[in-house]
């Protein structure tokens, strides 16, 4: 006997393709029984994004920014004013020494302005241009754009983010352990459910119902059947005798004898759904008792995901996506502010320069005992508050 499932007339489905399309359509309903019970609610508000750490120590002092913001300009008025007076035929006397003070204002005004511009020029031909010019070039940041983008990811798959962290941090977290109780407590509450198990009853019955009722899917399923029962008494010649007589009894081929029998799996089925109860009731403790296993083999397989993450490929692919210009935003602005007092503290030395040029010997004693004084003070500060 052959075991494909026989043909209907040419051009019509067979048997085996008329069953895997009614089950297809079962199997969506079945999906649309479960979707309807199985509703997640989701949070209604996302958690709210961190906030931008505060800058440390100084920075966080705005007074201090806008101050020393204002003493480019101050450098600008003393060079103009330099011009038509600066202390012209001045000195003073100071514990006798004699100090000449015409010049000051040009000597300080120019070596804190030049200190200022340095810096500014320096931040400045860090991120511009950012695009090629024909004489210029690149800025820094934009011309090693690509370096920067893997130095960052490597950074980030070496020491941030890898795969033996993310494990660890699953590990410690235990997110399967906690995740799968959850699950079970919610299968639990739909189970539980009696319109969910009345649908799931009648989805069954009906099912076995309409596939019995189809004659060629009824003698397919026949068939087969009768084909296992003597492939499994092949060798076994009492039990291919007695099958052959039971169907000498009654008078009727083997498989219309199943095929009758099939007929009757309906009423069975409906009869034995006490079963589909029992089997419901028994799956949360049965989940519950093999919650190890299940936890392992998710463990496993999350574990084999994260090895195939390639962290440093996926961030430098993301870096590289980004132009030069937002690039370029990105870094600026996590450091904008520090630049800017870089830039101004350029102007302040440039200007304690200016007395250094002025008058060396006393200048740098000075700036000795003041900067002495600076670092025992920090020193003593440092040790009280850790004390």
């Amino acid at each position: 006997m052959s075991e494909q499932p026989p043909v209907t007339e040419p051009g019509n489905q067979s048997a085996f393709e008329v069953a895997k399309s009614k089950t297809k359509t079962y199997a969506r309903n079945l999906w649309d029984i479960v979707s309807r019970y199985a509703v997640v609610e989701l949070p209604k508000e996302t958690a709210a994004k961190p906030e931008v750490p505060p800058a440390r120590f100084e920075y966080r002092h705005k007074g201090w920014l806008a101050l020393l913001g204002f003493f480019p300009y101050l450098l600008a008025s003393m060079f103009v004013t330099s011009f038509f007076w600066d202390f012209q035929n001045l000195q003073l006397s100071p514990m006798g020494l004699q100090l000449q003070l015409e010049g000051l204002l040009r000597i300080l005004s120019i070596s804190g302005l030049i200190g200022f511009f340095t810096n500014w020029l320096a931040i400045t031909m860090l991120f511009k241009p950012s695009q090629k010019r024909p004489i210029l070039g690149y800025g820094l940041i934009p011309a090693q754009k690509e370096r920067i983008a893997w130095r960052l990811s490597r950074a980030v798959s070496d020491d941030l983010i890898n795969p033996e962290i993310i494990k660890q941090k699953i590990h410690e977290s235990q997110l399967i352990s906690r995740y799968r109780e959850e699950a079970t407590a919610y299968l639990k509450s739909i189970i539980d459910d009696p319109s969910f198990r009345e649908e799931l009853k009648t989805w069954v019955v009906e099912y076995v119902d309409e596939m019995i009722a189809d004659q060629e899917i009824r003698s397919a399923i026949a068939e087969k059947i009768l084909l296992q029962i003597e492939e499994a008494v092949e060798n076994k010649s009492i039990e291919k005798v007695a099958l052959k007589a039971y169907s000498f009894i009654r008078g009727q081929e083997m498989q219309k004898i199943i095929e009758e029998a099939l007929i009757r799996l309906p009423g069975s089925v409906e009869r034995g759904l006490d079963k589909v109860d029992d089997l419901l009731d028994r799956l949360p403790s049965s989940l519950e008792k093999h919650s190890d296993a299940i936890e392992n083999i998710v463990t496993s397989l999350l574990y084999h995901l994260v090895n195939q993450l390639d962290v440093q490929a996926l961030v430098e692919e993301k870096l590289n996506e980004y132009d030069e210009q937002k690039l370029t935003n990105i870094i600026r602005g996590a450091t904008n502010e520090q630049l800017k007092y870089i830039q101004y503290l350029g102007a302040v030395l440039g200007t304690i320069g200016g007395f250094v040029i002025w008058e060396p010997l006393l200048s740098i004693t000075v700036l000795g005992i003041v900067g002495g004084l600076i670092l025992m003070a920090d020193h003593l500060i440092f040790q009280f508050r850790n004390s």
